[in-house]
């Protein structure tokens, strides 16, 4: 029996359709992921089914019983309790039951006539089947790993939860309801806070999940590990696709063949991904050694696309020098602990640098110094004479929301958009997603999601010879990460990203910077040649 129906659902909100005729089962262990562009329905379709939206047209039904659980990435707990208080009181019956075993124990060990023992014996049976029933045997080894995971210390656990930060707030949120075990699990977006680690154990922690699940992520990896099928909301239908990521990728290019011609470039772009899978499979049967050389010749013999064309035209007229910045002896710490010292490298053209190591090892705090965001504690950062660099998470934090886009994107004072022909630029923001529409909209009415994509255009057509880039797909749609990925591949300066998104670092990355999050010296490697 299905655990969640929509029929035949249509959703509309003032005067712009969201959904039409959309139709959708959710039966139980299905793993389904949701993805479509920003702004195309997906959160509305769990709000559909959490009863917080209602259609205009036809039915949302949730069977009877089930519990639905629901985490976001705007999820937070709040209260004076401490994470810890608040995980334990998850487990009130397995509590209960082993009071009452050790109650059984104390009664047995006091020698009781034949007729009670065995009353305490059949009882102590029954708790034994209930503590297995609820894998309560463990469970405090489940929250300490829950919260190991999720990079909790030992400080985060014992304060109370109105303490802590709104992003530690947000990953309490998220070890509750995992802990909970709903009979149906919501996520939106629920990689987004977490670094490479936390998201390899939350895709081992659905290998045990016995519910069902619809997650809205962008993240192609994760998606890739979790799901059994794929909807795609597009133009206001739910498209199905059985298999996980990776088929999707396949099924959908033969689907775009028939559509109309405002998909062109999403073919292009699927195509990439395509060869991008096809690539990783074939590199890696070889050897380790020579691994990213090989990968390298594959990708040589790609004959060039329409995308790629577009693409480097916009570029064609940027001029970059070999060295870009020099960063000595650099070092930053909080207090006793230790971020960085010592830390030496260069970033010259070409370089696709990834920084990489878990929450809080000092990832975004080297990005903010070398912007002079956060002063180093020693050490100096040297930046070339000329275009110099631009930040994704200042571009996006400093948008006027009385502009229009158009005007935010193009109106930059070394912007692409007087050197490249406008032809090019025009179909560079097509690509981009950007419609004429869309182009005079303002921006204080864009969603997150869009508001993203016009920082990152913003970006990408600045004429900065580096690009420092934090977190840079957390609030871009699928379409909008691929067209950023073939803009920084063919992009003739340097770039330095912050990710945890897998699938995305491994596209773009020729040289690593790794932090161990135990105050030892970042270690840089290179990936294949640039």
């Amino acid at each position: 029996m299905s655990l969640i129906r929509l029929h035949d659902v249509g959703v509309r909100f003032e005067n712009a359709q969201i959904l039409r005729e959309a139709f959708f089962r959710l039966e139980p262990g299905d793993r389904v992921g949701l993805i479509g562009k920003n702004g195309s329905g997906k959160t509305t379709i769990l709000k559909l089914i959490l009863d917080q939206v209602s259609p205009h047209a036809g039915t949302v039904t949730v069977e009877q019983g089930t519990r639905v659980g629901y985490f976001s990435q705007f999820s937070e707990l709040d209260g004076e309790a401490t994470i810890l208080e608040v995980l334990d009181g998850l487990f009130v019956d397995i509590k209960a039951a082993e009071a009452e075993l050790a109650a059984i124990d104390a009664a047995i060990a006091a020698d009781p006539d034949g007729a009670e023992l065995d009353r305490l014996i059949r009882r102590q049976a029954e708790l034994f089947e209930d503590m297995d029933r609820l894998d309560g045997w463990d469970y405090t080894r489940r929250i300490d790993t829950v919260l190991t995971t999720l990079g909790f210390s030992e400080a985060h656990r014992t304060c109370s939860i109105d303490e802590l930060s709104g992003g530690w707030r947000n990953r309490a949120a998220l070890a509750k309801i995992l802990l909970e075990g709903p009979d149906v699990l919501l996520l939106d977006e629920p990689t987004n806070f977490l670094d490479v680690a936390g998201v390899e154990w939350l895709e081992s922690w659905f290998r045990d999940f016995k519910g069902a699940a619809i997650i809205v992520s962008h993240d192609r990896k994760f998606l890739d590990a979790v799901v059994t099928r794929i909807i795609e909301v597009e133009n206001f239908h739910l498209h199905e696709y059985p298999g996980n990521f990776a088929e999707y990728v396949v099924q959908k290019q033969f689907r775009l063949k028939t559509l109309e011609a405002q998909f062109v470039h999403e073919s292009e772009l699927l195509a990439f991904e395509a060869e991008g899978i096809a690539d990783r499979r074939e590199a890696t049967k070889a050897a380790s050694r020579g691994l990213g050389n090989q990968l390298a010749k594959i990708k040589k013999s790609r004959t060039p696309r329409p995308v790629d064309q577009i693409v480097t035209e916009i570029y064609g007229g940027l001029h970059v020098k070999d060295v870009l910045c020099r960063v000595e002896a650099l070092g930053k710490s909080y207090g006793d602990k230790v971020l960085f010292e010592d830390l030496s490298f260069e970033i010259r053209r070409g370089n696709r640098i990834v920084v990489l190591g878990s929450n809080g090892s000092g990832k975004s705090t080297l990005l903010k110094v070398l912007t002079g965001e956060e002063q180093a504690d020693s050490g100096d950062v040297a930046w070339a004479k000329g275009p110099g660099f631009v930040s994704y998470n200042q571009m996006l934090d400093e948008l006027d929301d009385a502009d229009t886009v158009s005007h935010a994107v193009n109106a930059l004072p070394d912007s692409l958009a007087f050197s490249a022909t406008k032809k090019s630029v025009n179909r560079f923001l097509a690509m981009f997603q950007f419609s004429e529409a869309d182009l005079k909209q303002k921006i204080g009415n864009l969603s997150g999601g869009q508001k993203a994509r016009v920082a990152m255009a913003q970006c990408l057509l600045s004429g900065a010879s580096v690009l420092l880039l934090d977190e840079p797909t957390n609030h871009l749609d699928m379409t909008s990460t691929q067209v950023m990925e073939r803009a920084l591949l063919h992009f003739p300066g340097a770039v330095v990203v912050v990710s945890h998104d897998r699938f995305f670092s491994e596209k773009i990355a020729n040289r690593h910077l790794v932090f161990g999050g135990d105050g030892s010296q970042p270690g840089e490697v290179d990936v294949r040649a640039a």
